[in-house]
């Protein structure tokens, strides 16, 4: 939360822990629904991220539209839409040292969760 604010994002936590999402961002008069899965488990040179919920559940488009993971001892941050997450198994291998890799594209890719970019998912807020 405190990167996605550090970003420019207005963030928002949902009181207790009843949602499939972590907290929200509003952006431009959207919301985005964020789910955070952080790893350490390395991999060779690369990290491992499981991306399920409670109960080994995968996550919906219809309760979350984006992931943002964390690689812990590295310090960096990949941020997923939800139509990336959901033609995955149950985890991705980030590898972050290298300059082209499978996932790279979402590497501090903070700028889709302000809607630039090819992922333009979120709610209007009404009014």
């Amino acid at each position: 939360m405190a990167r996605a604010s550090q970003h420019g994002l207005c963030v928002s936590k949902p009181w207790g822990d009843s949602s499939a999402y972590d907290f929200i961002i509003e952006h431009k008069g959207k919301l985005l629904r964020v789910q955070v899965k952080s790893t350490t488990h390395a991999r060779y040179h690369s990290y491992v991220c499981c991306f399920h919920g409670h109960k080994n559940r995968r996550y919906t488009a219809e309760e979350i539209d984006f992931v943002a993971a964390y690689i812990i001892p590295k310090d960096i941050w990949f941020i997923f839409p939800i139509a990336v997450i959901l033609k995955v198994h149950s985890s991705v291998i980030l590898s972050p040292h290298m300059k082209v890799s499978k996932y790279g594209q979402y590497q501090e890719a903070w700028h889709l969760l302000r809607g630039e970019g090819d992922s333009t998912l979120g709610r209007k807020i009404p009014g």
